[in-house]
């Protein structure tokens, strides 16, 4: 994977940990009511998905790629697709209040990770928005090398970020970071990258 790839990734990446969602306020109400560090359970259900969904989409892309090149340029398009419908469903959404969980129960880790993996942006989310960054002509795995330890680092850091904001602020962690601009300015990101990348594959296609 060149260095350009790995910063597009990366940069996409940060956009999709940190666009509030279910995750974000599970981890918020971790911070509130257990403070920070029994939370830390709950970041490691998120990386528990996060991990397994990241190598369950390596798989499928591999098995795109070996069964059929056209079929591995379709996905890249769904996936282009994937990313603008995520952005515009933001920023539809944007000025809804953030969502609400039902009361605690089980493990922090066990409902953190049912959290998780119910989320929207789950395994198909995964797939779509993997394929657009793995290049067909390099092994997957020595891609995979790369790839895993950034998401999952970038994970880590955004999660406990938002596990310190709920330790921190309390309720008042909500409001920032369901603020009505900032998930805009995530929803415009999404649409951006989207609209970019489908654009970058019909001039390879051209």
């Amino acid at each position: 994977m060149s260095f350009e790839v790995w910063s597009i990734f990366a940069i996409f990446w940060v956009v999709f940990v940190t666009t509030p969602g279910p995750n974000a306020v599970n981890c918020i109400a971790n911070g509130m009511q257990l403070g920070f560090t029994r939370s830390l359970w709950g970041v490691a259900a998120i990386l528990t998905q996060a991990g397994l969904f990241l190598v369950l989409s390596a798989l499928g892309v591999t098995a795109l790629i070996a069964t059929s090149e056209t079929g591995f340029l379709i996905a890249k398009y769904i996936g282009t697709a994937w990313l603008i419908w995520l952005g515009i469903k933001g920023w539809l959404g944007a000025s809804k209040p953030a969502p609400k969980l039902p009361p605690s129960t089980g493990s922090i880790y066990g409902r953190a990770l049912a959290i998780a993996v119910i989320n929207p942006k789950s395994v198909a989310g995964y797939l779509a928005a993997f394929s657009q960054f793995v290049q067909p002509n390099v092994p997957i795995w020595e891609q995979m090398i790369i790839i895993v330890p950034t998401a999952l680092i970038l994970t880590t850091l955004s999660y406990c970020g938002f596990t310190v904001l709920g330790a921190g602020l309390g309720r008042a962690a909500l409001g920032a970071v369901f603020n009505v601009w900032f998930r805009r300015v995530m929803a415009i990101c999404f649409i951006i990258y989207g609209v970019l990348l489908g654009g970058a594959q019909l001039n390879k296609a051209s």
